[in-house]
């Protein structure tokens, strides 16, 4: 039985023994983009892979299950190298505040691309981790500031976002993905926490 086929059966929920580790070829190889119409099992696969990502963020579930928490989801991850990926970013607001929506962002995304991108580059101050990497790898990941994204949505609608701060780099890791790149491949080796001129750092 095939990643994808095993993952959509009706009963499966992903967890951590669903997600492939660093090593794994397909980690390293470039997704095939998905045509449409979707297949029946590419929607049901986009549609777990974002409920993968609510269970992680549920600590009762996360708990139950024994995830790791996340806030993206790549289709390669799952051993599937499509161009297929979920994210589900929550809002955080200050404390005693109430957020007006759960998440700042949620979305499936097919064939999604940066089709353009600022000339200021940006890393997290914490570095960033991987569902895929057991290990921590401390640096500074650099990416795009901004990003302009284009994707199609299960319906086949095409969407162009533009994107920045924390939402921009958790887009621009699981496209990252779906091209055979690890977010340590951005890290300076030689200096991983080395800070070019006009580099922005998030908080």
């Amino acid at each position: 039985m095939s990643a994808i086929e095993r993952i959509t059966k009706p009963a499966h929920l992903i967890d951590m023994k669903d997600i492939i580790r660093e090593g794994n070829p397909t980690l390293r190889a470039l997704a095939e983009e998905v045509s449409f119409p979707l297949s029946d099992q590419e929607i049901i696969l986009g549609e777990k892979m974002l409920q993968f990502l609510k269970n992680s963020q549920d600590p009762v579930t996360a708990e139950k299950m024994g995830l790791r928490g996340g806030v993206g989801l790549a289709a390669p991850q799952l051993d599937i190298s499509k161009r297929i990926i979920a994210v589900l970013v929550p809002n955080i607001v200050e404390e005693g505040e109430t957020p007006t929506e759960a998440y700042s962002m949620q979305a499936v995304m097919y064939n999604p691309k940066i089709v353009s991108h600022s000339v200021q580059d940006a890393a997290l101050a914490e570095g960033e981790g991987c569902l895929s990497v057991d290990r921590e790898v401390p640096g500074y990941v650099i990416r795009h500031a901004r990003v302009t994204v284009e994707y199609f949505d299960k319906d086949g609608e095409k969407h162009r976002i533009k994107l920045k701060g924390y939402n921009s780099i958790v887009v621009q890791h699981e496209i990252d993905h779906t091209n055979g790149v690890m977010f340590y491949d951005r890290i300076n080796e030689k200096d991983p926490f080395e800070i070019k001129d006009g580099l922005l750092i998030l908080e």
